[in-house]
């Protein structure tokens, strides 16, 4: 049995965009090394400067190709072009940010304008709860869409743990597009950004020649915040969960907990779960392995719950799923039974 067209049109466009964004990176990087350097703070886990911006291929190359693919296989482009105008404005926006550090509330306001863009572009007919007025379900998104926006950026804080994060996310949409279970334009949203970030994990590999950036991991929130949303229209709502659970337990937990302790959260910090982790013994491929393992259970959940009609299935597999995720939380959370020998 020959593979279905839009599976065969998604692997190409992972192939594509994971060469475009490899070449782009090689090309760039000397430049990033001149100009756009991290330095070790409190929050890093590096511990010499190391360029960071290669967001900047990785988004290029999901918005190139996947612009392509959505142009000749989706017959309705008005939400992709309002997502593709939003992810280059806060690229933008990350990628200045890198350079020179940008003050907190414009930083939000700057995000929350892309997020917006993204959230009122929407057609007034498409909702997550249809009984809930349309301004207040607008408004929780945006609100939602920009925390999501930023845990994404805040979990960007360890080699290869976006990549192990995205891969497995965005592969289980490819997935349900093959399955004619998701809408076409995000199926080659999710296969372009798998493909960058494929490209980009060589150069991201412990220890990490260079890093995403804000240019990267804001629009790469953004992109997954719009995919994600399209599940929650079409009420696959454990999938919509299940995709991201291990980035909102540890990101929510995480300022949650600085929140009650009274420390300004907003600040630079080693307090999220997978960064405790190798404080606590764990070296990072361990750390980033047991994500990507844990990640893959959630998408195989994910995609079961879609093809489940029962409720009860599905929260079978939803609780199943946080159950999964609060075992690895609590793993890197205590001490590696190593460091003890």
């Amino acid at each position: 049995m020959m593979p279905p067209p839009k599976l065969l049109l998604s692997l190409f466009s992972l192939l594509a965009s994971g060469m475009l964004s490899a070449a782009m990176i090689w090309a760039i990087r000397p430049l990033m090394l001149r100009h756009v350097l991290a330095q070790p703070n409190v929050r890093s886990s590096h511990r010499i400067p190391t360029p960071q911006g290669a967001g900047i291929a990785v988004i290029t190359a999901t918005l190139l190709v996947a612009g392509i693919m959505a142009g000749a296989g989706s017959t309705d482009l008005k939400i992709p072009i309002a997502v593709f105008t939003a992810s280059v404005f806060i690229a933008v926006v990350g990628f200045a940010d890198d350079i020179k550090s940008i003050a907190v509330l414009p930083r939000l306001l700057l995000q929350g304008a892309a997020v917006a863009a993204v959230i009122f572009s929407a057609s007034g007919e498409l909702q997550i709860v249809p009984a809930c007025p349309l301004w207040i379900e607008r408004t929780l998104l945006l609100l939602a869409g920009l925390w999501f926006v930023n845990l994404v950026n805040f979990m960007d804080g360890l080699d290869w743990m976006t990549v192990v994060e995205v891969v497995p996310v965005t592969v289980a949409l490819m997935i349900l597009g093959a399955l004619g279970e998701f809408p076409t334009a995000p199926t080659f949203v999710a296969a372009a950004l798998c493909g960058a970030m494929l490209g980009f994990a060589p150069f991201n590999r412990p220890v990490a020649k260079i890093f995403l950036g804000d240019a990267g991991s804001l629009p790469i929130g953004l992109l997954l915040g719009w995919c994600l949303l399209q599940l929650g229209y079409d009420r696959q709502y454990a999938a919509a969960l299940l995709l991201p659970m291990y980035y909102f337990f540890d990101a929510t937990a995480t300022l949650l907990r600085r929140m009650a302790r009274g420390e300004p959260f907003w600040s630079a910090h080693r307090s999220h779960f997978y960064q405790r982790a190798t404080d606590n013994g764990y070296v990072v491929w361990r750390v980033v392995g047991e994500v990507f393992a844990l990640n893959l259970v959630l998408a195989a959940l994910a995609i079961a719950s879609v093809l489940t009609q029962s409720i009860v299935m599905k929260i079978a597999l939803l609780t199943s799923g946080c159950a999964a995720t609060v075992f690895t939380l609590f793993r890197f959370a205590r001490s590696c039974p190593a460091k003890k020998v």
